[in-house]
This record gives structure tokens, sequence and C-alpha cells, in this order.
């Protein structure tokens, strides 16, 4: 005699047998309690669904094969190719975006940067799913419903189902190298008279998703504790609605056959009813028969299964008990021969329900009263496909909303659906979660964006197993983008060399700059008080200015869109007119404006804030226009890149070129300078970050050409947020004269030997028998050519050797600001400039 297999249950990652899942379902509430003390990253979610989603759509993955054994031969590709799709990246942002408003809902952040109150989306606790034994695909993505809002998960599947769920939401699991998902997934296969287990369950539970009719649901509620929110998606009613032109068209009619074969109208979006515009019970007639016809014509196409005995014995009584009534003019019975279909012309409006299987009503019901008509079945009722021109689509829409429908297509395609549609009427995600808030006291809380910063270290998913990604092969990319991914252009300035293009989303964009606000507040940015002017330069697909507009914008900052421009006199005028306090731009070009209008600024005094992007402030440029023009705070407003946009922030506390790293959107890796692995922690390497937060273009592990160290330890700001100190880029060190020459080093030594604080740039030229450098400076700073010349080729070592062994003819020259080439789009400084030839 061959022993039964036992069941299995999944109980945090681990498969467990009736026995022990019995023992740990009594500690459910401890359990909970424990495990929802640490948050569960959306991020964490979305890679390990990715991951997912990703081997399901592969026939030839172990995880297919393993799933596809556990449904008919039959169903296993559409199944597995809806679960797929449903668990892709794309389809799950756009779900939370619709749902909660955002990626990482589950944040502490302000909704208006003015005040400091902080709200997210909190899970409801513990969250019991009780799913449909007759649809394999609901079970499992209810569940990662519950994951995306934080919740603690168990899901009770019938005892008769297999272990397709179970399987799925272990492989979850493992996709998660965190162990987040795994201690929030507990599944459980038994049958509902197993009644000491479903209390404990619902007992226990801070809310019931319940998937039935109404015995289901009324079942539920019963073993329901006070307070327990219940969220039932119970069945539901759908019909057709045609206006008398839309009814004509036989091509109408086709399409609404579709709806009616397909699926055997087991989905609660299938129609039961046509409803026609009219109270002529002749033309009701009349459109049975002719749509009977189209349906026997698309029905023919579709070869039907046959019902089972009890789905056959309720198609016989409805159909028997409509031939009955036609006797009093009341109905009229269309069928086909061989009984795969049946349309039932009714003169009573009221809805009824069809018994299925290709069976569909016809009644009449005049626009003016589909609301009195069908408002008492409001409950019921879900999907309206209407059929009419525009204005008939848009005033039968609200008719029909007002009766309790929720939701309306277009006739043909009433199964279909899109990503983040509501369901039932309701956002499943927020049904599932909590609005919580925290008002906090302004001044302490003004700097902070996001409280969870305050608490611990990001938890981030895995570094993807990908290879370096450089300029060349994204630029090679964008060649194959959907142009559904491609939705704002930008091109960088070029001052690294030629002008590379980006493309984003308007949510891509959306997200990053709300992320860039989040890094402007942390800079010490207050939108309540400070005036600022948007100084960065615009135009050429250049992102600076839009983005720093859209930036402050989403702040609710009061913002001067000025602009970047040469008469330096109109803008200072703008900034004195309207009281800027704080201006935004490149270090070049504020540099000139300040010099510019010298004696404006100065007598004005009243810049506090300068925020800069792209370059950075000197040392002694720092000085001057602290002790000449009054300015108090001189800041980084973000650190990014026009292909990746923004990737860090500096916070009050930070100095120099540190920053905290924006790891809402990135992952940083830090490799060494001569080979592909991470350095010792603290040591110098090439930044390396992989972006998140991307609907089409997926920058994974580029290579962005920034050199940078990690900064061990607290902030003194009290974020956990990673740290990095930039080191400049690749492209700053150059080989001339058969050594490398650092620009930063050149910069230094002007700076201590000189007391120089102008700008700096190098040119290169290839000489007749030596390779020529040329060391500009601004003669408002440096007016003796020699004296630099000694002082510089004293300090740089490799200057020296260089011209001592008569490898480099080097000449400094002074010369007006004017003079020094800049990038025509963004204005920035070509720090060096090489003439040599390729």
């Amino acid at each position: 005699m061959t022993a039964s297999v036992p069941v299995l249950h999944l109980w945090q990652g681990e498969f467990v047998d009736d026995a022990e899942a019995g023992r740990r379902m009594a500690g459910l509430p401890e359990t909970a309690a424990r495990v929802l003390e640490r948050p569960l990253p959306t991020d964490v979610v979305l890679g390990a669904c990715a991951a997912v989603g990703a081997d399901l759509a592969d026939p030839d993955s172990a995880l297919h094969t393993r799933l596809a054994a556990h449904l008919p031969a039959a169903e296993a590709g559409s199944t597995l190719a809806e679960l797929a799709g449903a668990l892709t990246r794309q389809a799950l942002e756009r779900k939370l975006r619709r749902e909660l408003g955002g990626l990482r809902p589950e944040r502490l952040t302000r909704p208006d940067g003015r005040e400091t109150v902080f709200e997210s989306w909190a899970p409801v606790g513990l969250l019991v799913h009780i799913a449909p034994g007759n649809a394999a695909a609901v079970a499992p993505l209810s569940v990662v419903e519950g994951l995306l809002a934080g919740n603690v998960n168990v899901l009770k599947t019938s005892g008769s189902d297999t272990a397709l769920a179970l399987d799925l939401l272990a492989a979850l699991a493992a996709a998660d190298p965190s162990g987040l998902i795994a201690e929030r997934v507990i599944a459980l296969r038994f049958p509902s008279a197993r009644r000491d287990w479903l209390e404990t369950l619902c007992g226990q539970a801070d809310a019931i998703a319940v998937w039935g009719g109404e015995e289901a649901e009324g079942a539920v509620r019963e073993l329901a504790p006070p307070g327990c929110r219940v969220v039932a998606w119970g069945h539901r009613i759908s019909f057709a609605y045609l206006t008398r032109a839309a009814a004509a068209e036989d091509g109408l009619l086709d399409a609404l056959a579709e709806d009616v074969c397909r699926v055997e109208q087991q989905a609660c979006s299938s129609p039961q009813v046509v409803y026609l515009d009219t109270d002529d019970t002749e033309e009701v007639f009349a459109f049975a028969g002719r749509f009977a016809e189209r349906l026997a014509k698309v029905s023919g196409a579709r070869p039907a299964p046959r019902p089972g005995p009890a789905e056959l014995a309720e198609i016989t009584t409805v159909q028997q008990l409509a031939r009955l009534e036609q006797h009093l003019g009341l109905t009229r019975v269309f069928t086909a021969d061989d009984g795969s279909w049946r349309v039932l012309a009714d003169t009573r409006p009221a809805l009824a329900a069809s018994p299925l299987h290709r069976s569909v009503w016809v009644k009449p019901l005049p626009r003016h009263r589909i609301t009195g008509t069908l408002r008492p079945m409001r409950r019921y009722l879900q999907t309206a496909a209407v059929g009419g021109g525009r204005a008939d689509v848009a005033a039968l829409s609200r008719a029909l909303f007002a009766a309790g429908v929720t939701r309306v297509t277009p006739v043909g395609s009433m199964l279909e659906g899109y990503e983040g549609e509501p369901h039932d009427g309701v956002y499943a995600l927020q049904r599932y979660s909590r609005r919580v808030s925290v008002r906090a006291a302004d001044a302490e809380f003004g700097p902070v964006a996001c409280l969870d910063d305050l608490v611990s270290a990001p938890v981030l998913p895995p570094v993807p197993d990908a290879p370096l990604l450089g300029k060349e092969g994204v630029q090679r990319a964008l060649a194959e983008l959907d142009a559904r991914h491609a939705h704002l252009y930008f091109r960088s300035g070029g001052s690294t060399g030629a002008p590379a293009l980006s493309v984003f989303t308007v949510d891509d964009y959306d997200n990053q700059m709300r992320a860039a606000a989040d890094g402007l507040l942390a800079a010490g940015f207050d939108p309540a008080r400070d005036r600022a002017a948007n100084l960065f330069y615009c135009g050429g697909m250049y992102g600076s200015f839009i983005s720093f507009f859209s930036i402050l914008e989403r702040l609710n900052a009061t913002q001067l869109p000025m602009a970047a421009g040469p008469d330096h006199a109109t803008v200072a005028e703008a900034l004195v007119t309207h009281r800027a306090d704080t201006v935004f731009g490149m270090p070049s070009y504020l540099w000139q404006l300040f010099h510019a209008e010298a004696d404006r600024l100065r007598a004005y005094g009243g810049i506090r804030t300068v925020f800069y992007g792209g370059e950075h402030f000197t040392g002694e440029q720092r000085r001057v226009l602290m002790e000449e023009f009054g300015v108090e705070v001189i800041r980084s407003a973000a650190y990014g890149s026009t292909d990746l946009g923004p990737l860090g922030y500096q916070c009050a506390s930070s100095d120099g070129s540190v920053h905290h790293v924006l790891t809402d959107l990135h992952t940083l890796e830090i490799l060494d300078p001569e080979a592909d692995r991470p350095v010792v922690p603290g040591e110098p390497g090439r930044l390396v970050f992989t972006t998140r937060a991307r609907a089409g273009q997926r920058l994974e592990r580029y290579e962005i050409g920034d050199l940078g160290r990690a900064v061990e330890g607290p902030c003194a700001c009290g974020s956990h947020v990673p740290r990095l100190e930039l080191l400049g880029r690749y492209g700053d060190v150059v080989r001339v004269g058969t050594y490398f020459l650092n620009y930063r080093r050149v910069v230094a030594a002007a700076q201590e030997r000189l007391a120089y604080h102008g700008e700096v740039q190098l040119v290169v030229r290839s000489g007749a028998g030596r390779e020529e450098l040329t060391i500009r400076l601004d003669e408002q700073y440096a007016d003796d050519p020699g004296a630099a010349h000694r002082a510089l080729a004293t300090e740089v070592a490799e200057l020296a050797s260089a011209e001592a062994e008569g490898l480099l003819a080097l000449t400094v020259e002074t010369v007006p600001r004017e003079a020094f080439e800049r990038t025509a789009t963004s204005g920035k400084l070509r720090t060096v400039i090489d003439l040599r030839a390729a």
C-alpha cells in the first residue's frame, strides 16, 4: 500500500508539514510584530518579481518547467505568460505610481516642501488572502500586492489546489538575498472545512482579502475580529450597452460576440446582457435575431468546451423558462442546433445573470432609465461596454457610473485591462495599506527630507550580474529604444567629449526630480522662505535649467526662472528687484556674473546662498564670494549627469565634494582604477552606477567617468544614507610629455603658491620636437606669467621633470576672463583642451 504524500506548506522561506504549520500558527501575532519592525522597500520586491518574471517568460527555464507541471497542458502557457507579464518591473512600477503615488510609497517624505509634515503608506499589518480555487494566477499575484504594500502575508488556498502558488512564492523569496520577502510570506493549503485553522488565521488578521460570492464573504466577516478590514473581491456582472447606430454595425456585433465567447463568460468582466437604447419590443427581438447570426459565426470559429452536468442543468432551466414566456410575448429564444450558444431576448429591462457558457440576454433600456433600473444591483455591477459615438460614450459613462458600474470599455475589449487599472472600483494597494503622517517641528526638521534616512541605511537589491557599460554602449542602445519609453530628450554639454543624448520617460523624469528635490531640502534649501533665481544654462536640449525649474516646482518654492545670459546687468537688476537671496548656476557663469556686476551685487548684499552644479568652486573663489559679497553658504545643488540624472546630494554637514548617494534611484559600486573589482572601503576608485528607476533606458553598471571614494562612518546630519567623496574625472588626468598630469593638482598649486582664485585651463598641443602645454590663468588674479610659471613648475614635480628632460614646452599665459573656452551648451569651463591629433 502506497503512503499518501503529505501536504506541505510554505512558511517564511521553508516548506513545513501540517504539524509544524499548526504549531507555528499560534505565534502569528508575535511573528508579524517582529517582522513588521523592519520595513520592506518596494525596490526589493520589484527586483525579485522582475527576476522571477523573466524566468516565467522563458519556456526553457527550470521554474517555468516546474510550474507548468501544476497546470493543465492547454492552460500552462497562457497562465504563466499572464504571471510573467504581471511581474515585470514596468507593470509593477506603473501600478505603484497609479495606486500609491510613486515608486517608494513606504518612505516618510514631505508632500509639500514648505511644511515639515511627513507622510507615507504603511502596511495594514497581517494580511490574510483567501484565494479562489478557479484562477491559478490570482493567489500569488494577491500576495505580490500585499508585499508591495509591505504586509506580512498569509495565503490560504484550497486543499485540493496544486502547489503552483507555493512554488512561485518560494521562487520569489529565493530571488531576494535580503530575506525580507521570505519572512513576509506564509502559504497554507487546507480546505475551508478545517474550521480551527481558518478561525485562527482570520482571528489574528488586520485585514482579510477574500474571493468568492456572498456566502464566502459572509463567512469571513463572521470570523474577522473587530476593526479588521475585509476586502471582498466578489462576483460581479457585466454587460454591453448599444445605441441604435452601434447596434446596426455588424463589425461591432462580431466584436461583442468575441467578448461573449472568450473564457466562456467565466470572467467578471464578460458580458451577460446586451442592453439597447430603446423601449421598442420589436426592435429588441429583431436585434436578438441578427446578433444570434453574428454569435453563430464567431462561436463556430471557436470550439466551445462542453459544460459540466450542473452547468448544463442551469442552462436548460433558464432556456426552457424563456421558451415558456415566449407565449406571453415577453421573450424570444435563439439557440444553436448543437446547443453551443444561445441568445435570450427579454422585454423586461431588469438586470439578470445569464447561465454563462455563451448565453446572453438582450434587453431594452432607454438611456434616461439607466440609473433607476440598474442602481438596485449596484453592488454587483462591474464592466459596461458602450457602443456609440464620442458624445454617447461620455454621457452614458456618467449615467452608468451613477448606477454603480465601475468600468467602461469599448465593445470587443471587455476582458482587456491596462497596467494600474482599478479593480472593482478601488485600488488594491490602497486597500492593503494605511496612510500615516508625522507633523514635526519646523526648525529642527527643515533640512530633513525623509525620516527613514535617520533610522538606518537603505536596503538595496544586489548589483546585477552584467558587464560594465560605457558611454558608447549607452549611445548604441538608444537606436533600439522602444518609442513608448522615449518622451524627453536631453543632450549633454559636451565638456568631457562629444555631446551625448539621453532619453527619459515622463515618469522617470518626475521620479528623478522628486528625488533631487529631497536632496535640495537636505542641502538646507528652505522652500517656505528662500527666493531662488535659476541661472543655469538653457536651450539646445541641455537639461540643467529645466531640471532645476522642475525641482523647485516640486518643492513649491519661489523661483525666478531667468537662465544664464550674456547680459549680466539685466540679470543682476532682476536679482535685486525681486529680492533673490539664493542663486542656482554653474560656477563659471556665477563667477563671471559676480565680477561683471560686482558693485551692484556688493551694494545689494542680499545673496546669502549659492547652489552650484556641473563644476566646483575653488577654495579661493569661495573666500572671495563670502568675504566680498556676503555669501554665507556655497553648496553643491546636486551631483549628477545628463545620462543618469541626479546621483547624489550634499547635506548641510558635507564639505568639499562629499555627497550622499541618491539610493532611491541608484546603486553605487566603486571599482579599482586598474581592475574590475571593488576597492577596499575608503580607497579611491572608479564610480559605477546602476540606475534602478528607469523604464526604458535602463543603465546597469554604467561607468560614468568619475573617480571617488566611499566616506565611512555616520554623517553629522544624522542620515544613514551612504556618502562618497568625488575626486575628479578620468579626464582630469592628461598624459603629456610622457608624464601623467592631474588638472586638480595644477589648480591646487596655483591657489597655494600664488593665492590665485580664478579659473585655470590647460591646452595641450603637438609641437615640432616635443609636446606643448599652455596653462591659462585669469589676468585679474595673476599679472605675472613668469612668476606663475616658476611657481607651478616648482610645486608640480611632473612639470619640472618633463621640462628638464626636454619632453615638454611649458607656457603660462594670463588672459581676460572672456578668453577662456567654454562649452556652447552648458557654459562649463573646458578644463583640459587636447588639440593633439588623434
